[in-house]
């Protein structure tokens, strides 16, 4: 790409649209309120702030990449399209019985999420095919006709087709579709052979719901977007972000929205892996705190980890097991409600509850002034000291301390006898507890340990929190990387244009057969490709491929990486030996002389990224004196200290800030303990290390 292509990164997150302007040399940024009737809103305001600031129109852009919430928020809000199922006779129940697992075992009023779809929009057809793709008993078109006739008295918007084991035959899914484009050509189909190719009916039933039921409300919104900023002389092309770190195109999201979903935290995650590859660092904890959420993810030897399947719209307070499976590749993290908008409550047994609930960017947090009565995080870390009232967002938000004090003291002081700032303490204490502890549990899920990791913290909420995170994992250096306040916006400049094609295809290793799978990884392969080849056509593209591996009897795979060489020729005994590897590495030893099976393949094409080149370390330290002192409570020594305000753009490489200090900037501040000190690396990354590491 040339130099002076002018690239537009877009977030919109539940209280903040964050929007990104690059030209290669030179970023600008600006945070603007999330609009949540016309989301497209904040886009453009957003978008004549930068181009403002940099002194371009909006006809130089040459490029813009858009991550968005609005799928997920549609999918937790129940705000989606009047939708169909049409499944297999016999199984219109399997979104409802689930998988029968109990996610809390000993709750007794267990109550389980209701389904995207009530019964009644639910439909069936006499067929079935097996799991090896054979037909068992034949479609009637007469009856798929019939069928047609009530979706159309019923006035559906959006239809789902997802019949028993499509994933290895999609005949009679695609009969289906071709009868209702005939016979409802108005109304929008998803195949579950197209939009989740896999086993498990379940996960890939709801994941069909879950495409065809925001389905209407995506194009529409895409559709909107891309003329409201041509309208504004940005006709340019549009990529979305999607959930496995990757770009596609406007056309590719509008038809499977839902790759959408995680969208914006996996924008994160590659901006950690960026700056993790930049840094040189194989071990990374990725900490992105915006305004309603939380996201942690480990990336390892500069890739963030990656899975099948995911959650959304938990309804036990981020439970596993809980919410709506979606079967789709996806950046692994685990996602908590909270945010800076995170609201505050004081629970039956008197303990300070944060979250999942936000105050979003309407009202907003007491502080705002907007209307918001209840304290949340922002109001928390206010009164703390930790924010400048007058310095929010630039200046452009200005704080009102009193409502802070207000909210905290009618809310949370009140009930428990508690001053401002002892409430205040107490909520910045939770909520930064909530996030240490959902780390320690990722971390063990993964057979990983903290204490060998660094720490890259971005997102506006995530530099006043990371250290004292660090403090609780026992994780010794944090990275805040330029731009740490748009991280995700400009994780999306980043990502490489990709798509990950998967198929269930069950083989045992005994059974093995060369030919079958050489075919089934060209034919993934050429889907994948065409993909990114809608996007980018002339790029270079590699391709990962991977397999998902068990030992007979056990209920779900692990993912075996495989290379170029060994998928186009596929050998069972060096495929027994790569799972063995990995299974030994996650459980300790593997287990002799058990059958093996495969079930899921997968190819995952990307368009090349150019090596990013190292950093060298400062050539020398020199302390930085604070200008100014203002007062700022220090949770691990339990009382306020005199700490040291720095500009962040006034910090040179080698520049030192001993702690307890505060480096500002319009999109974030960094909050130094009196345990740590701050030194600007060349990049402009600013690092906390210990002060006993030092010496």
């Amino acid at each position: 790409m040339a130099k002076q292509a002018l690239r537009l990164g877009v977030d919109i997150g539940g209280t903040f649209t964050d929007v990104v302007l690059e030209d290669g040399a030179r970023r600008v940024s600006a945070k603007v309120l999330t609009t949540y009737a016309a989301p497209e809103d904040a886009i453009i305001d957003g978008m004549h702030q930068v181009c403002a600031r940099m002194g371009v129109g909006p006809g130089q852009i040459t490029q813009i990449i858009h991550g968005t919430t609005l799928a997920t928020n549609a999918l937790i809000e129940r705000r989606g399209a009047k939708t169909a199922l049409i499944t297999t006779e016999g199984f219109r129940d399997v979104i409802e019985m689930r998988t029968e697992s109990r996610f809390e075992q000993y709750d007794l009023n267990l109550t389980l999420p209701e389904p995207l779809l009530p019964r009644h929009r639910r439909h069936v057809l006499r067929e079935r095919m097996d799991a090896r793709g054979q037909v068992l008993i034949p479609l009637d078109p007469a009856a798929v006709d019939a069928l047609a006739d009530e979706l159309e008295a019923a006035g559906y918007d959006s239809i789902a087709v997802g019949l028993l084991h499509s994933y290895a035959n999609d005949a009679h899914e695609r009969a289906v579709a071709e009868v209702l484009a005939r016979r409802l050509p108005g109304v929008m189909v998803s195949l579950s052979s197209q939009v989740s190719p896999q086993m498990r009916e379940y996960e890939r039933f709801n994941t069909t719901i879950a495409n065809a039921y925001i389905k209407p409300l995506i194009k529409s919104y895409l559709g909107r977007l891309k003329a409201r900023l041509a309208a504004q002389g940005a006709d340019c092309p549009v990529f979305l972000m999607h959930s496995g770190g990757g770009i596609m195109s406007l056309e590719s999201a509008a038809d499977f929205p839902v790759r959408l979903v995680e969208s914006g935290p996996a924008g994160g995650a590659i901006f950690a892996a960026d700056i993790a590859a930049r840094h040189g660092l194989d071990r990374v904890l990725s900490f992105d705190m915006g305004g309603t959420t939380a996201k942690i993810c480990l990336i390892k030897d500069q890739s963030p980890k990656t899975a099948r399947v995911f959650e959304v719209a938990r309804s036990y307070r981020f439970k596993k097991g809980s919410g709506m499976p979606i079967s789709i590749p996806v950046i692994d993290m685990v996602e908590i409600g909270a945010g800076g908008g995170s609201l505050a409550h004081v629970d039956a047994l008197r303990q300070i509850r944060v979250g999942p609930e936000s105050a979003g960017s309407e009202p907003g947090p007491a502080c705002y002034g907007r209307g918001g009565k209840r304290p949340a995080v922002t109001d928390a870390d206010l009164v703390l000291g930790r924010l400048d009232p007058d310095g929010f967002a630039g200046g452009a938000i200005p704080l009102s301390p009193d409502q802070s004090r207000q909210a905290l003291s009618d809310h949370l002081g009140a009930p428990l006898d508690l001053g401002a700032q002892d409430a205040a303490w107490g909520l910045a204490e939770v909520v930064d507890e909530n996030m240490a502890n959902a780390a320690r549990v990722h971390a063990v899920e993964n057979g990983e340990d903290l204490s060998d990791y660094t720490m890259i913290a971005f997102g506006g909420a995530a530099p006043l929190h990371a250290a004292r995170l660090c403090e609780k994992l026992g994780v010794g250096r944090c990275l805040v990387p330029p731009g740490a306040g748009v991280g995700s916006a400009i994780g999306f400049l980043r990502a490489p244009f990709s798509f990950e094609a998967n198929r269930s295809v069950f083989m045992r290793l005994s059974e093995f057969d060369a030919g079958v799978v050489r075919a089934l990884f060209a034919d993934m392969a050429a889907e994948a490709t065409t993909f990114v080849r809608a996007c980018d056509a002339t790029a270079p593209i590699t391709r990962d491929h991977k397999i998902y591996m068990r030992y007979a009897g056990q209920g779900w795979e692990i993912p075996v990486p495989l290379s170029a060489d060994e998928a186009a020729a596929p050998d069972p005994a060096q495929i027994l030996a790569r799972f063995e590897e990995v299974y030994q590495g996650l459980f300790g030893r593997a287990v002799a002389g058990m059958e093996v099976e495969i079930t899921v393949w997968s190819v995952l094409a990307a368009t090349r990224q150019d090596p990013v080149d190292g950093l060298d370390a400062p050539a020398r330290l020199h302390d930085v004196a604070a200008g100014t002192m203002r007062p700022v409570f220090d949770p691990a020594l339990g009382r306020r200290v005199d700490a040291g305000v720095v500009a962040r753009d006034a910090l040179a490489p080698g520049a030192r800030v001993a702690g307890p200090a505060v480096v500002t900037e319009d999109e974030t501040t960094v909050v130094v303990p009196a345990s740590r000190d701050l030194i600007a690396l060349t990049d402009g990354t600013l690092i906390l290390t210990p002060k006993e590491a030092e010496a």
